[in-house]
């Protein structure tokens, strides 16, 4: 594999994740990389430096003394900050390794403050801003998303859950304390079910590019789009269920106990740090649940892609497609 020179080889797919995708495993081992939250402490120069690398690499320039890790490392932090289709800088608070940072704040004190109606309504619309950030940030490059669909999502999805929230919120006047806790988690998985697809409707319309395995185009499908937008949601709301069902049982144990009751400042930030505790492993793991390319069986498929795939290509049974995050 080596050149004489003792260079890296030309050959290594960096476009693809380094860990085998078919398996849950290696889907796992790449999320823990992309969502690390210690990229967010790099520099512009750390970042602009992964970028040259991975893309003189691309134009089949070697940097001197290059080693394979220091290879993947590079496009590990390249695509933690840069948009794949447009090259451009993602915003910090959009990037997947803000995520753990960022949803571990918003969902601590979503589930801190989950008594009075003020503190519910602010938390639960920050909570959604954020998530217009980020669905902003990792959209598909391929169907742009216009101002006005932005903002019909972002006001749906805030309506929606603030409305879960507080609906919630007055049945549960009469139930024991524990199950007020839950609120904030009912209303997030609404928010998500609204916001998700709302954000992606373009693709519910036009539907996605799918492929064949060799990823030449075959067409754009509808089916495609909303088996991958369902994904989404179900690893979204896996996603939110550790963060925001574990804390509230312990929590709801501690303070009943002296330590706490003498020291309630220490609720917030004890909160905050189960959640993010929680997040660490769940966001990964969720974003593994399945595979980024995802795949549909020709039967599947609307009448007309399904009967122009069987005319042109008879042997493809399974065709492929990307789900999004």
């Amino acid at each position: 594999q080596q050149s004489k020179m003792g260079e890296l080889p030309l050959d290594i797919n960096i476009q693809e994740p380094r860990w085998d995708q078919s398996t849950f495993l290696g889907r796992a081992r790449h999320f823990f990389t992309v969502t690390d939250p210690r990229n967010l402490l790099l520099s512009g120069a750390q970042l602009e430096a992964s970028r040259n690398i991975v893309q003189n690499y691309r134009a089949g320039v070697v940097t001197p003394g290059l080693t394979e890790d220091q290879l993947w490392r590079a496009k590990y932090v390249y695509d933690s900050a840069f948009h794949p289709d447009t090259g451009e800088k993602v915003v910090l608070i959009g990037r997947m390794s803000a995520q753990v940072p960022m949803n571990m704040t918003i969902t601590g004190c979503m589930l801190t403050f989950y008594r009075k109606t003020p503190t519910v309504v602010f938390w639960q619309w920050v909570n959604q801003s954020f998530n217009a950030v980020v669905n902003y940030s990792n959209r598909s490059g391929d169907a742009p998303i216009t101002v006005g669909q932005l903002g019909t999502a972002y006001v749906s999805a805030t309506t929606g859950a603030v409305a879960t929230a507080l609906g919630l919120k007055s049945l549960t006047k009469h139930l024991p304390p524990l199950v007020g806790r839950f609120v904030p988690f009912a209303a997030v998985a609404a928010a998500n079910c609204i916001n998700i697809p709302l954000m992606r409707q373009r693709e519910l319309q036009v539907g996605i590019p799918v492929t064949d395995e060799e990823g030449q185009r075959l067409g754009h499908s509808v089916a495609a789009a909303k088996q991958g937008i369902f994904q989404v949601v179900i690893s979204r709301i896996c996603m939110a269920i550790p963060a925001m069902a574990i804390p509230p049982v312990i929590m709801d144990t501690l303070e009943k106990k002296d330590f706490l009751k003498r020291r309630p400042w220490l609720g917030a930030p004890l909160q905050v740090g189960l959640v993010g505790f929680c997040l660490v492993f769940a966001t990964p793991l969720c974003c593994a649940l399945f595979p980024q390319r995802s795949s549909l069986h020709v039967s599947r498929l609307e009448p007309e892609l399904r009967a122009r795939v069987r005319e042109q290509n008879p042997s493809i049974e399974v065709v492929y497609y990307n789900k999004g995050l």
